[in-house]
């Protein structure tokens, strides 16, 4: 079974910078659709950013121009840069992984971004 590890969270500053990554137990290549959700406290969780294997990206409205998604074969690493961050950034981001032939998508544990001064 396909494991995911977050990592990158952390206390980060009103337009700061951090780069969170998900590294699977699998390789990258082979996941059709690698995506970073959040959750804010009293909130549901909102999807943020995707990538298809294909290379194609997509944002929600809310971070475009500011956050990157980008993956990395060799380390079987999906990455989200997060540029110009905001206190409403503030969230648990989770990585989320689907494949063809699996019985259930896949989730990390969560990485803690918190934006403030």
């Amino acid at each position: 079974q396909v494991q995911l590890v977050e990592s990158g969270g952390g206390l980060v500053q009103p337009g700061g910078s951090l780069r969170l990554s998900c590294v699977a137990s699998t390789s990258i290549g082979s996941i059709m659709l690698v995506r970073w959700y959040r959750q804010a406290p009293g909130k549901q969780r909102e999807l943020v950013a995707g990538v298809q294997r294909d290379g194609t990206t997509n944002y929600a409205d809310f971070v475009k121009g500011r956050f990157t998604i980008s993956g990395e074969n060799a380390k079987n690493t999906v990455y989200l840069q997060m540029n110009s961050l905001k206190p409403e950034d503030t969230a648990v981001y989770y990585c989320n992984a689907w494949s063809f032939g699996w019985s259930k998508e896949r989730w990390g544990q969560g990485t803690q971004v918190t934006v403030s001064s």
